[in-house]
Parts: structure tokens; C-alpha cells; sequence
């Protein structure tokens, strides 16, 4: 059974962005969250939110960009997620990009250390447990999403 509708509630949109490198084959990039609610302490890609007027591709270069000082090239659209968590108030349509760092010799920086504690690529395969991913992170796991097939 659902939970009750808030007719004056709108879902937000979202997009979050697997950088994968030939560098690091097999492996997405990964922060742990710091300094929001919900998600603190959970597992997340880099994302952020989709600004009115702009393009997924722009989004997701823009918030890569942003958060690890990594330009993106060969972005792509991935799938989507309806993510709902009702007992934190959280409902996120998350889009779901993928894209390389356009020069493959190059790691990402922390740029927003209030917000991520740290960046690290992590095998798809030995990934962290579901309970400690983001929301919407752990919704596509759940799907059995894998972005490199």
C-alpha cells in the first residue's frame, strides 16, 4: 500500500553522473555525503540539480564539473529513477548520466569539502552495502541497473 499523497508537494529533479575512466576500468566515481539531510553519511555520485532551462548533458557536466574540477566529454544519458523516501520528506526524479573525463590522466578534487568528504573510484562490483547508498543510488542498484553493460 502507498502512502497518502500531498497534492501540494512536487517531486524535484536530479541528476547524478557516473564518471567512469579508462584509467580506473570498471569503477565509478564515489563520495560519501557531509553536511545534508537526508543522505549524510551515504554513498553518492557526483549530481546535483537540474536547473531550469538547461540540458541533461549540461547538468551533469556542470555538477561534475563543479564538484571535482573534472571536464566531461562522450556524456550520455543512462536511465531514470523515481526515488521517494516519505520519512525524509525526500522525492527525487533522478536522470542518470555517464560520462569520462576529457583528459584521462586527470583525478578529481574535492571542491566542495563541506559537502562530500572525498572522492574515490570504487568497482561496480564491490560496491558499498545498498543501506549506506544515497537514495536514489540505491534505488538503481536495487533495479539491478549496471552501467557498463
Amino acid at each position: 500500500m502507498s502512502a497518502p499523497f500531498d497534492k501540494q508537494k512536487r517531486p524535484k529533479v536530479g541528476v547524478g553522473v557516473f564518471v567512469t575512466s579508462k584509467a580506473h576500468p570498471g569503477c565509478v566515481l564515489l563520495g560519501k555525503r557531509k553536511g545534508s539531510s537526508p543522505g549524510e553519511g551515504q554513498y553518492a555520485l557526483p549530481g546535483g540539480h537540474l536547473e531550469f532551462g538547461e540540458s541533461w548533458v549540461d547538468c551533469a557536466d556542470r555538477e561534475v564539473q563543479e564538484e571535482t574540477g573534472l571536464k566531461l566529454t562522450n556524456v550520455q544519458y543512462c536511465t531514470t529513477v523515481n526515488a521517494v523516501e516519505v520519512k525524509n520528506d525526500y522525492h527525487y526524479i533522478t536522470v542518470f548520466m555517464r560520462g569520462e573525463p576529457a583528459s584521462a590522466n586527470l583525478e578529481p578534487e574535492n571542491l566542495e569539502p563541506d559537502k562530500c568528504e572525498g572522492w574515490t573510484w570504487c568497482k561496480w562490483d564491490k560496491f558499498p552495502q545498498l543501506e549506506s547508498l544515497f537514495c536514489p543510488l540505491r534505488v538503481l542498484r536495487n533495479q539491478g541497473y549496471d552501467p557498463f553493460k
